[in-house]
């Protein structure tokens, strides 16, 4: 497995090695000891999540807050979508900038979100299939969003706004001003 530094620190993008040939193709998703030496920490993960979401769907910008906050190792298993990691740590050189990427089935690439970043996706294709890795328990009283369309983080989503597909919850989050003002 390759990793790659993305500008937002510690949050990186990991490229399995494929092994293909005349049946199909192999590769190992997740080894705790290698993700452990790439990431340079030890994350434990304690609950896998998968959501199914048509064309346009948008989730986020969803984060955990204070002892419950999540890492995530993000992939899809079907279809593609564009991935939005935003750096919420106050104290980070990165703090309210983001990272976007375009993981897919075919390119099979992961995305590593650590604790103090909230996240994102939209579908691009037909149908996804969306898997991810959280290193802590989800605690709903502990649970936050930011608005996926706030001015100041100003994300390309990559659809037309009439193209989205967005929950009432995520429709009414707060803003990135409001966020920091909280903090």
């Amino acid at each position: 497995m390759k990793v790659k530094e993305t500008y937002l620190g510690d949050c990186l993008l990991l490229e399995p090695a494929v092994f293909a040939d005349e049946r199909g193709h192999f590769f190992e998703s997740f080894n705790e000891e290698r993700f452990n030496a790439l990431v340079g920490k030890e994350v434990r993960f304690v609950q896998d999540n998968q959501s199914f979401s048509t064309r346009g769907v948008l989730r986020g910008l969803h984060f955990q807050r204070g002892q419950h906050a999540q890492a995530k190792l993000v992939r899809v298993l079907k279809g593609e979508v564009l991935d939005v990691a935003v750096d919420i740590r106050p104290d980070s050189p990165t703090f309210g900038e983001h990272f976007s990427v375009v993981l897919s089935a075919e390119n099979k690439l992961q995305l590593f979100i650590p604790r103090g970043f909230a996240h994102g996706f939209v579908v691009l294709s037909q149908e996804a299939e969306f898997f991810y890795k959280c290193d802590n328990y989800y605690h709903k009283e502990s649970e936050g969003s930011i608005h996926y369309a706030d001015p100041e983080l100003s994300i390309d989503w990559g659809l037309e706004a009439t193209e989205l597909v967005v929950s009432a919850k995520d429709r009414e989050s707060g803003s990135f001003a409001a966020f920091r003002q909280g903090l």
